[in-house]
């Protein structure tokens, strides 16, 4: 068999990224996030609920069924992890974890008003949700062999999460200019929806779940044509035990690795904070700002152009300085533009009236959107980078596990905080404001973070 160059190997690694970000820009964000929520609206008002009131619990049903998804990832991610670092196999994992991605996704076909069923549509969502997080916990444990150059592995990261939202966006694209109606019953690109899609049952929504699937499943090809294991020598494929022993003992040394652990513990409640702002995003424009699901869309892809944009340079940004002054200048955006976010209402900027009808909100909104995809692409690019630079460098797989425990472990607080907010108040937007909260709990722990880790010879 003809050698895999790095080159190729380091392609195969980015399309990984192609693949799997349309769950995140199409279904976690800018489509089925927002027709989940009009949908489970629609259908508490016709229970008898008052709208805003429905609106608000609709927000909190998303935010508890994200909660949970997040709870059992952050239970057997490292679990997983040290498994997979006890036998040097990876990819075997990656397939099944792919597997639940497509089912999950391909499933949310079956979520049409008239029989809808928030227990089923969140089952399915969770189920794909937790397959893309995982799969993602196995293949970011391959950066570090990619180029034995540290600095190198910041742009490397950074070209990847720009790929990936450009995967995103040509997705987004093409599922509101193909099939996304809008008012007039009429796609983005002025046609009737492909396939015949019946609107009145929001079928030309519902494909959205086959369309992901269908995407992750063709552009997951040459990650698994490029991407080989080194298992270790002599390692039984799958020692459970030896996994656990190793993880217990990784856990009891932590506090011996104080870098690592401040990470762990910044890490944990800033990610959270931005996967509340990316989850709740075209939940709060459809609730708040009355925007259509089509409007949205374009939303989505300001968003995500700007976030590959921004993602390549802050790549070049990475490999000029380190991660660090990328992250803490990414927190303090996002902070910023939290604040700005919450104060938006349909007719108000800040608590200062607007006529009726104003573009303003709109116009804010929408300027949000890129600062959140830029500022959100970069931190998680040279977030992950920063992990290659604080874990053992020989118990990588497991390191990023214990990165996905600590962003999951706590990753039911944000949506479950903005849920309870939200039923607290009785307002979307007001229910919004915990992530600023946890942002500001990121960047002090990050005080105690050495640029170069724990590990650094």
């Amino acid at each position: 068999m003809a050698e895999i160059t790095q080159r190729k190997r380091i392609w195969g690694w980015y399309f990984f990224d192609w693949a799997s970000q349309p769950y995140n820009t199409l279904l976690l964000t800018f489509i089925f996030g927002p027709y989940f929520a009009q949908t489970a609206t629609n259908a508490l008002v016709d229970g008898g609920m008052d709208l805003v009131a429905a609106k608000a619990k609709a927000q909190a049903y998303w935010g508890y069924g994200l909660a949970l998804a997040g709870m059992l990832i952050a239970i057997l991610a490292p679990v997983l992890g040290a498994v997979a670092d006890s036998s040097g196999r990876r990819l075997p994992w990656i397939w099944l974890f792919s597997a639940m991605y497509v089912v999950g996704a391909g499933a949310l076909w079956w979520t049409a008003p008239g029989d809808f069923s928030f227990l089923w549509a969140l089952f399915f969502f969770g189920i794909g949700l937790i397959g893309m997080e995982f799969a993602t916990i196995f293949t970011n444990a391959y950066l570090p062999e990619l180029h034995p150059d540290e600095n190198e592995r910041g742009r490397i990261s950074g070209d990847g999460w720009a790929f990936g939202y450009a995967g995103g966006v040509l997705a987004l694209v093409a599922m509101i200019a193909l099939f996304q109606s809008g008012a007039n019953g009429r796609t983005m690109a002025g046609i009737a929806p492909l396939f015949g899609l019946d609107t009145a049952t929001k079928a030309d929504t519902r494909i959205v779940g086959p369309l992901v699937a269908a995407w992750y499943a063709v552009f997951m090809i040459p990650f698994f044509i490029y991407t080989r294991d080194t298992p270790k020598p002599g390692a039984v494929r799958y020692r459970v035990g030896a996994g656990l022993s190793d993880l217990a003992r990784t856990l009891r040394n932590l506090p011996n690795h104080p870098s690592l652990l401040a990470y762990l513990g910044s890490s944990m409640f800033y990610r959270d904070a931005l996967n509340g702002m990316y989850t709740f995003g075209g939940v709060y424009a459809l609730g708040v700002l009355d925007w259509s699901i089509q409007k949205i869309g374009i939303f989505g892809i300001l968003a995500a152009v700007s976030g590959a944009v921004f993602c390549v340079l802050s790549g070049r940004i990475d490999r000029r300085v380190g991660p660090m002054p990328v992250i803490v200048a990414c927190c303090v955006i996002l902070v910023a533009t939290a604040c700005l976010i919450i104060s938006l209402g349909p007719n108000s900027v800040m608590g200062v009236s607007l006529p009726q009808g104003s573009a303003l909100p709109d116009i804010l909104f929408y300027l949000s959107g890129a600062l959140i995809g830029a500022a959100g692409g970069a931190l998680q690019a040279s977030s992950r980078n920063m992990l290659t630079r604080q874990g053992n460098p020989e118990r990588m797989t497991e390191a990023f596990g214990m990165y996905a425990l600590s962003g999951k472990a706590t990753s039911f607080l944000a949506p479950a905080l903005i849920g309870v907010t939200s039923d607290l108040t009785g307002s979307q937007r007001l229910g919004i404001t915990p992530v600023v909260g946890l942002f500001i709990i990121g960047l002090i722990l990050l005080a105690w973070v050495k640029p170069k880790g724990d590990f650094a010879t």
